[in-house]
């Protein structure tokens, strides 16, 4: 049975809501992180906080990707997402105005929140508007949220330099108005029911249910005894751990061994960009093999070269560190696949890609923060670097499980 096919005129304005939202889905981490040493200075806060700053993302999207789904299917997905781009806009706004330690942290918490409820809501926004082109336009707004990872450390610092560091971050606030300010659009037209948007919304939505996209029949098995589901949660969890941990700590490890601020910046967006190679490759690839495991084997020889240099020699070839270490988290894209290619039923999807990324995302909490903690108790980062390798370890054991071929519903 074929998709069914509407005209792309009629659908532009839910596509450039989609785009703009996933441009904003990461601005709020990369925007701060080439700037937290300096901002240590002003603040007076030194390595423990800053490796709070660096869990509080992952923290944020574990806790909103559990509470996301029951607020879209009460107050629509349309409404949820302009929701979390009013409050990335709010809380990046409130950043850039703060006064103090808490002011920052909790203007990141608001962002992050905002950001953390439109990574749920996107894909079922594509799935609602573009049935027939799911694929394609998903590859486009996953193209669009690295190009918004990427831009914001490139641009901190040369920002901070030339209009003060609360322009460097408030001025991601206005892609998150835009987004905003296209989502109200759509509910205008949903509201008249006005244009081919107001059909495709009627058309979906349920009695008494506003967002049937994010429900899922109910799995028949117990996930958490599965080894082959805990595998992936370790698979996930690490590599967002160890990205995450680069994100917050990059910057901060090149300029103490001798590199500007600007540098660290952009070697930071260098490592996001980065990520947009294995989601554009990734996926296509690990359907077409039985067992894609030899890839985490290439992914875990990029990090231990990228971290012994770093450690060693990070200004010798810092370019092909930093391009090792972006090339180690595609680990990541290679687990949500896995999250289908490994599952019999949507009902075994839905329920290994909660338990995946709900405890993946969990586990990764700590990396920033220890990761700061043993640098700031021995003054170096030998003991930093020698908890990531625990950590690939870990993440080596876990896809060992999840990417064997097999099937959830045979274990659970």
């Amino acid at each position: 049975m074929t998709s069914p096919r509407f005209p792309w005129a009629g659908r532009l304005l839910a596509l450039s809501c989609i785009l703009l939202s996933a441009f904003n889905l990461r601005t709020a981490v990369t925007s701060l992180t080439p700037l937290l040493d300096s901002l240590g200075g002003t603040f007076g806060f030194g390595a423990t906080m800053t490796g709070v700053f660096g869990m509080v993302p992952t923290a944020a999207f574990a806790a909103f990707g559990v509470l996301t789904p029951r607020l879209a299917h009460r107050i629509g997905l349309e409404r949820t997402a302009l929701l979390s781009m009013l409050l990335a806009a709010g809380g990046l706004l409130a950043r850039s105005c703060a006064g103090g330690t808490g002011g920052l942290l909790g203007g990141s918490v608001v962002a992050l929140a905002g950001m953390g409820v439109g990574n749920v809501v996107l894909p079922p926004l594509v799935k609602r508007y573009f049935p027939d082109r799911v694929g394609s336009v998903s590859t486009l707004y996953i193209t669009v949220l690295q190009v918004g990872t990427m831009l914001p450390a490139l641009a901190a610092v040369p920002l901070a330099q030339a209009a003060g560091w609360r322009v460097s971050l408030g001025v991601w606030s206005l892609p998150a108005v835009a987004a905003a300010l296209a989502w109200m659009a759509v509910l205008w037209q949903e509201r008249h029911h006005r244009g081919l948007l107001a059909v495709l919304h009627d058309r979906a939505v349920a009695p008494g249910d506003e967002a049937p996209e994010l429900a899922s029949p109910p799995a028949r098995g117990s996930v958490w005894r599965a080894p082959l589901a805990w595998g992936m949660a370790f698979m996930f969890g690490m590599t967002s751990l160890v990205t995450y941990t680069m994100f917050t700590w990059l910057p901060r490890l090149l300029s103490e061994a001798g590199a500007s601020q600007a540098f660290g910046g952009a070697m930071t967006a260098l490592f996001s960009a980065l990520g947009l190679v294995g989601a554009l490759l990734v996926p296509g690839w690990a359907a077409r093999v039985r067992n894609p495991f030899p890839l985490v084997i290439g992914c875990v020889l990029g990090y231990l070269a990228a971290f012994a240099g770093l450690l060693l020699a990070p200004m010798q070839w810092p370019v092909l560190w930093v391009v090792l270490l972006g090339l180690g988290p595609t680990t990541f894209p290679l687990a949500l696949t896995l999250i289908n290619l490994r599952t019999r039923t949507p009902g075994g999807s839905a329920a290994l890609s909660g338990f995946t990324q709900g405890l993946g995302y969990t586990l990764s909490c700590a990396g920033p923060l220890l990761f700061g903690a043993l640098h700031e108790a021995t003054g170096g980062w030998t003991w930093s670097f020698a908890f990531l390798l625990l950590c690939v370890a870990l993440m080596v054991a876990g896809a060992w499980q999840a990417c064997r071929p097999r099937m959830l519903e045979d274990q659970w």
